[in-house]
């Protein structure tokens, strides 16, 4: 008795795989119906583990998407967008389970996937309205539903089904909707899912070194220091233009103390291309931080000397002198009496003159950015007696 009703209950459940299909044939699909009967097959322990359950779960989403744009394109009925791209994502799922299934060898050790051609050619003509979705997804500020659709095209370029058409390679847009789905994981706080599609977004001409700091910071989030610092390396060298990799690194190694390690990195990259002007103002800032002012000043102008717009160095090179000023300064002494005292005033003042041309061309560069210059000026001017150009600076300050 117990035997006879397991074969009628999985009977019932083919019937239900069976009824599916055929309804979703009809000139009038009942689509309801026919997504009622397939998701309990896809449930029931007869049946959910049957190739052809899930291949039938995708023909009836595929059979949706044909009427909804019938709907749209002959009938000029309205249509369903968000629905529509929903029944896309969902026959991915279904094509692919039904895929993996199919690709388990029987009982003599053979592979018999007749579903796998038909499928395939499928999802290969839809795959372009996975990005469709997810814009539109994310345009609606549903970023959850977004990363969806963005992640599918993604993973669907490794799918076994379409490795023919080697997508990794041949898919031009493959690295931006990877960033797509790397902005929209980090829209929804999801660390993993940003560790997971940044590496595949690195190679975005725009979007790229922004998958790589996103990527970073989602590390650094979970607490991954290894493979957050192991980032910021990787970001130097693939985004030299790039400050945010260079900065976050140098204050970890230097906040750690750990200014060996961080000087070490920065001969690493040096060895690799001894005149790329960021390489030696890391090396400059690193000297700079520990106080080696000499040789900070001798990196800054080999960055000068790579490019002789490059207005950052010239800021610091000026802040280097001040500095040196300031140090000169509190170990001189300051009893006007002292036969030492001009002198000291003396050197200290060459150390303001050496900076002035440094700040003064980092504001010819770029007059916007007072942060490089402004603060620098008001000292030298201030400390060389420089009247008319101490009072300009004074009323920028104000």
């Amino acid at each position: 008795m117990v035997l006879l009703m397991a074969v009628s209950l999985s009977f019932a459940q083919m019937k239900n795989v069976k009824e599916a299909k055929s309804i979703a044939s009809d000139v009038k699909p009942n689509f309801n119906q026919a997504e009622k009967l397939i998701n309990e097959a896809i449930k029931n322990p007869e049946t959910k583990d049957l190739p052809d359950t899930w291949d039938v779960a995708g023909f009836i989403q595929k059979r949706f998407i044909e009427e909804e744009r019938d709907k749209k394109g002959v009938l000029k009925q309205p249509f369903d967008t968000l629905k529509a791209y929903n029944s896309i994502l969902k026959m991915f799922e279904y094509y692919t389970k039904c895929d993996d299934l199919a690709q388990v060898p029987n009982e003599k050790g053979k592979i018999k996937n007749k579903y796998r051609k038909a499928n395939a050619s499928t999802i290969l003509v839809e795959r372009p309205n996975l990005i469709n979705g997810g814009i539109q997804f994310f345009n609606l500020d549903k970023n959850k539903e977004a990363l969806q659709f963005f992640a599918t095209y993604v993973e669907s370029a490794s799918y076994p089904m379409l490795a023919e058409q080697n997508l990794a390679k041949t898919d031009t847009l493959l690295a931006q909707i990877a960033y797509y789905a790397t902005l929209a994981a980090d829209r929804v706080g999801d660390k993993d899912a940003i560790i997971k599609y940044a590496p595949a977004a690195l190679d975005d001409k725009d979007g790229g070194k922004f998958a790589m700091q996103l990527m970073a910071d989602a590390y650094k989030a979970k607490g991954d220091t290894a493979a957050w610092v192991k980032s910021l390396e990787e970001g130097i060298l693939k985004f030299p233009g790039n400050d945010y990799f260079f900065a976050n690194l140098v204050d970890y190694y230097t906040s750690s103390n750990q200014a060996s390690k961080a000087m070490e990195f920065a001969d690493r990259m040096l060895s690799t291309d001894a005149n790329n002007k960021l390489y030696l103002y890391v090396k400059a800032y690193l000297y700079h931080n520990m106080k080696e002012y000499d040789k900070a000043i001798e990196f800054y102008k080999k960055a000068i000397a790579a490019d002789p717009e490059y207005a950052e160095a010239y800021s610091n090179v000026g802040l280097v002198y001040l500095m040196k000023a300031q140090d000169y300064a509190d170990k001189a002494t300051t009893d006007i009496n002292d036969p030492k005292y001009a002198e000291a005033q003396a050197t200290v003042k060459k150390f303001y003159e050496e900076a002035k041309p440094f700040y003064e061309k980092a504001r010819a560069l770029k007059p916007d950015q007072k942060d490089l210059w402004l603060q620098g000026l008001y000292r030298v001017y201030y400390n060389l007696n420089m009247g008319p150009e101490f009072e300009e600076i004074d009323k920028m300050m104000k």
